[in-house]
C-alpha cells in the first residue's frame, strides 16, 4: 500500500501547504481519504489519483481545515463521471453539513444547473453523499480495510467530536490522530503500529510563547509530548504533520500569524527544533511530512 500526504498544513491559507488530507490506497487501487481539507481534490490530480476513484472519506472532525475541500471533492468527481454515492463517515454533525450542501444547500445552484446536462441527470447519486456518523469502535470493514475510531481531545466534545483513527489493511496498521492534545485514546490506537500520523501544529518554544502571553488556545500535542506517544505506543515508524505555518517566510502569512505567534522566529529552521524534541523521546524512524509525500508500506 502507499500513503499520499495530500495536505500538511493547518488552518490558515499558506502557500507551501494544503490542509489536512491523507491518502491510503492499496495495491489493488482502492482508495481511502482521510480528511479533505483545502487542495486536497486538486492535489490527488497532482498524484494521478483520478477523484472519481476515491469511493470512501472519513472526517475526524468538522473545522475547516480539514473538510472545507469535500464540497470540491463530490462536484468535480461527479464531473469525472463517478458512478454511485460517495460515502462519508464523521462525527455527529456531519450529516447536518453535508446536507446543507448540494441540492438543498450552498451548492444549490451549480446542482441545478449541472444536472440539467443528461450526462449529469443520468447520474445524480454521486452528488448523494451517504453519510454514516460514528461513535468510538469500529467504524468499517469492507473486507480490504479495517477502521476503528475513538475520540481524541482537541475542543469540547459539545461542541465538536474529535476522532483518532486506527487503519488495518494488507497486514499493516496505520494510525491517524486527526488534531488533539496528548491522550491516551492516540496511545491505544497507535499500539505496535506500521505507522504513525500525528499532527505537530507547533515547536515548543511557539508553544511556551502562546502560554506566557494567553493568546489562543492550546489544544494540540507538542513536539516532546510525540516523541513520548510513538515510545508508548511502540510505533515502528513515525510522520508529524498539520504544522501551523510556523515555518513560512510568507509575508502574508506572517502578518496574519503576528497576533498568536512569535512571527520574528518563524523560519524552515523550526523543523530541526521539531525534530530534537520528539528525539527526546522516540528513537525510531520519523519523518517531517510535506505535501505529496508518498509513504510505501
Amino acid at each position: 500500500m502507499k500513503i499520499t500526504m495530500l495536505g500538511t498544513g493547518a488552518a490558515l491559507p499558506d502557500p507551501d501547504r494544503g490542509q489536512s488530507a491523507i491518502l491510503l490506497t492499496l495495491d489493488d487501487d482502492t482508495h481511502y481519504l482521510f480528511d479533505c481539507g483545502e487542495g486536497a481534490t486538486r492535489q490527488m490530480v497532482r498524484a494521478n489519483v483520478d477523484p472519481a476513484k476515491v469511493g470512501f472519506v472519513f472526517l475526524t472532525h468538522l473545522h475547516h481545515d480539514h473538510i472545507c475541500d469535500y464540497p470540491y471533492f463530490v462536484i468535480s468527481s461527479w464531473m469525472l463521471n463517478k458512478t454511485g454515492a460517495p460515502l462519508v463517515l464523521g462525527p455527529k454533525g456531519t450529516r447536518h453539513f453535508v446536507d446543507h450542501l448540494f441540492e438543498n444547500g450552498a451548492y444549490h445552484t451549480d446542482y441545478q444547473a449541472r444536472s440539467a446536462y443528461p450526462v449529469r441527470q443520468a447520474n445524480l447519486e454521486a452528488m448523494r453523499p451517504e453519510v454514516r456518523e460514528v461513535s468510538p469502535g469500529p467504524v468499517f470493514d469492507d473486507g480490504r480495510v479495517r477502521i476503528s475510531v475513538d475520540w481524541v481531545e482537541h475542543i469540547p466534545r459539545d461542541v465538536c467530536e474529535c476522532f483518532g483513527v486506527r487503519v488495518e489493511a494488507e497486514g499493516k496498521v496505520i494510525a491517524f490522530s486527526g488534531d488533539t492534545a496528548p491522550c491516551e485514546a492516540m496511545v491505544r490506537l497507535a499500539q505496535d503500529a506500521d505507522l504513525l500520523i500525528h499532527e505537530c501544529t507547533f515547536p515548543e518554544s511557539f508553544i511556551a510563547h502562546r502560554a506566557k502571553t494567553g493568546v489562543g488556545t492550546y489544544a494540540h500535542t507538542s513536539p516532546t509530548d510525540l516523541g513520548i506517544i510513538a515510545s508508548r505506543a511502540g510505533v515502528k515508524s513515525l510522520v508529524a504533520t498539520h504544522f501551523g505555518h510556523f515555518d513560512s517566510t510568507s509575508p502574508v502569512i506572517k502578518r496574519a500569524a503576528a497576533k498568536h505567534l512569535p512571527v520574528e522566529l518563524m523560519g524552515p529552521h523550526l523543523m530541526d527544533e521539531i525534530v530534537a524534541d520528539i528525539r527526546k523521546n522516540y528513537t525510531g524512524p520519523l519523518r517531517l511530512a510535506h505535501d505529496l509525500m508518498r509513504i510505501d508500506l
